[in-house]
């Protein structure tokens, strides 16, 4: 798929910033990587930080784009390095694959009672389960939850408050 303006590219830049960024803070916080397991090569390009390798991502995009929006050679291989190693070890890691199902049942549970209490979601996504119907709006609203708010609503619908101020 590609983009169709150049707002459309940015777009598709800074989610791909973004997502890289955060999966790796996940993968770390999951067990799934260590921050010293992460490729030396784009990690001395890129930063060994977030927000190192943010600012590089940006700064590179705004340095190298004129009329084509785009990364310098050096930080796009850096980058295409990083993603290539968040493949082969983080997204279809035996780890996270043993995990997966967990996930998609938080995922599930939430889509079946925002479906059933489409009342229970922010105004904005009611509004639009009326104007476009239940399951766009159920779908765009736990699309847009990061993965902490996600299992706090999770924990919120299914834990009983007492186990959750005990054990979470």
């Amino acid at each position: 798929m590609t983009a169709d303006t150049l707002e459309g590219v940015v777009v598709k830049f800074a989610d791909k910033i973004a997502y890289i960024n955060h999966d790796i803070e996940d993968a770390i916080r999951g067990g799934v990587i260590s921050e010293s397991d992460l490729p030396e090569g784009p990690i001395k390009v890129l930063g060994k930080s977030k927000s190192d390798r943010i600012t590089t991502l940006v700064t590179s995009v705004i340095e190298n784009s004129t009329d084509e929006i785009r990364y310098s050679e050096e930080v796009k291989t850096a980058h295409d390095e990083l993603r290539a190693y968040m493949f082969e070890n983080v997204y279809y890691a035996e780890a996270t694959n043993m995990e997966k199902g967990k996930a998609c049942h938080i995922v599930e549970y939430l889509f079946e009672h925002y479906m059933k209490n489409w009342e229970d979601m922010p105004e904005l996504y009611r509004k639009i389960a009326e104007e476009e119907g239940k399951e766009t709006a159920v779908g765009d609203y736990i699309s847009c939850m990061t993965d902490d708010y996600a299992i706090d609503r999770f924990t919120e619908l299914c834990i009983p408050k007492s186990w959750s101020k005990n054990y979470f």
